[in-house]
């Protein structure tokens, strides 16, 4: 492997790695000691604002509506969640974050911003926009292997 690719494979594998440990590890040490990452990201699926329907949110998640119950159990049971049913159909379920699952959600989306400004600290915006750029055309990639 030619060794910019090398280190550029090192550097996306590395990045991956330290995120997800990094997460995990805020978790378990923080306010949210109680939560896993896959708990997290259940909770910033729902998001903040308007209640959304379990079908949604287990698409948003790429996960099966009863892969989503059991999570959203742990969550109501812990306090995060809420959930309830729609009087016109029965069969649709709403769930929506209790106060705590909002607290959850903006201590994570404040690790991503806090993540993102350290990131772009002191790059030229000509090099913020390479790094968009070439990340858009990453995901781009890695989107096109998820079929």
């Amino acid at each position: 492997m030619e060794r910019k690719n090398k280190v550029l494979n090192d550097l996306l594998v590395k990045l991956f790695n330290d995120i997800l440990e990094i997460e995990e590890n805020t978790l378990k040490n923080g306010n949210l000691s109680d939560l896993s990452v896959t708990e997290l990201h259940t909770i910033v699926a729902i998001g903040m604002y308007q209640e959304r329907t379990m079908s949604e949110v287990a698409q948003d998640l790429k996960i099966t509506v009863g892969t989503l119950t059991t999570a959203i159990n742990k969550l109501i049971k812990k306090g995060y969640v809420e959930r309830k049913r729609i009087e016109e159909d029965r069969r649709v379920v709403l769930v929506h974050l209790t106060k705590r699952g909002k607290l959850a959600y903006r201590l994570h989306e404040k690790f991503h911003n806090d993540m993102i400004s350290d990131t772009i600290n002191g790059v030229s915006e000509k090099e913020e926009e390479i790094l968009i750029s070439s990340l858009e055309r990453l995901n781009i990639f890695f989107k096109g292997k998820m079929i």
